[in-house]
């Protein structure tokens, strides 16, 4: 494991386990306090620690979520993605949360990762990851270059998992979700936000039983935990979320991706919904920065 800090934030990184973040703290008068859920369970020990969605976040690459069909064609060419949970149908979350990533080089506020990855028939890709704290932030940026023979639409995101404390509120505008038939978790209609989902205002998390793809996101978003008067902003270079609020758990999930689920299939194909072709030796970023907010606001 590789610890960052710099004296208000501390960043705890697990480099073979998806390239992960075990934890991201906050410095307070009253000692440590979780900004995303620690990877640990209730009792202290640790959770099933080859199992990235027992982390507090990891990366998305070459695609996010799910994929139906067991993959797509792109320009003529089938591209084959087999499931890769043993308890979800549906090829997700592209393949990096689930490699080990190899240490470039740390120090005390930065580390930089690298991976080398190809998947028979599918994806082949070189993916570079870098964190860096930097007074209140925490700045991750993502890369990756196809080292593929052909061209394919790839994407990119982050999966944190934030700590459900009571009273959160969240503020994520957005002007469309993508909604499905609550049969699959693969979308089939884009429509306008609820009024129950709708955070173009801070406002309260729904009970629970959200899990879709939020459209026309300005790219800035807010959480809140009044009781510890924290708030963390989120500055993506995304305009995409999944939301994600299980039943009677003690975090939520708000993911800044740059493609809704199933892009490849939505209408208008992959690159309209967000997705960027990389051809052979090309190769696309993003940023993310989460700063924190000691006033609450």
């Amino acid at each position: 494991m590789i610890a960052l800090s710099n004296g208000r934030l501390r960043l705890q990184l697990v480099p073979e386990v998806g390239g992960g973040v075990a934890r991201l703290d906050w410095w307070t008068d009253d000692g440590l306090v979780p900004l995303m859920r620690p990877r640990v369970e209730a009792s202290g020990a640790p959770a099933h620690p080859g199992d990235p969605n027992h982390l507090a976040c990891y990366p998305l690459v070459p695609w996010s979520n799910r994929i139906g069909g067991r993959g797509f064609t792109h320009a003529g060419c089938r591209v084959d993605l087999a499931p890769n949970r043993h308890d979800d149908p549906y090829p997700i979350h592209g393949t990096a949360w689930q490699r080990s990533w190899s240490v470039e080089n740390h120090d005390a506020h930065m580390a930089r990762m690298t991976l080398e990855d190809a998947s028979p028939g599918g994806y082949a890709y070189h993916a570079t990851l870098r964190y860096a704290l930097s007074e209140d932030t925490l700045d991750v940026r993502l890369r990756v270059i196809n080292t593929g023979s052909r061209a394919l639409p790839f994407g990119i995101g982050l999966h944190p998992f934030f700590a459900r404390r009571p009273g959160v509120r969240l503020r994520a505008p957005a002007t469309g979700v993508w909604l499905n038939d609550g049969q699959s978790p693969i979308p089939t209609e884009l429509a306008s936000v609820p009024s129950c989902w709708d955070f173009g205002r801070s406002a309260p998390l729904p009970a629970g039983g959200v899990n879709h793809a939020f459209t026309g996101w300005t790219g800035d978003a807010t959480i809140e935990w009044p009781t510890e008067r924290l708030a963390l902003h989120v500055a993506a270079e995304d305009h995409v979320y999944v939301l994600y609020v299980p039943e009677g758990e003690d975090f939520f999930c708000f993911e800044p991706v740059d493609h809704p689920i199933d892009a490849v299939h939505l209408p208008g194909g992959s690159v309209e919904n967000g997705m960027t072709e990389l051809a052979r030796g090309t190769s696309m970023e993003r940023r993310f920065l989460f700063r924190v907010d000691a006033s609450g606001r």
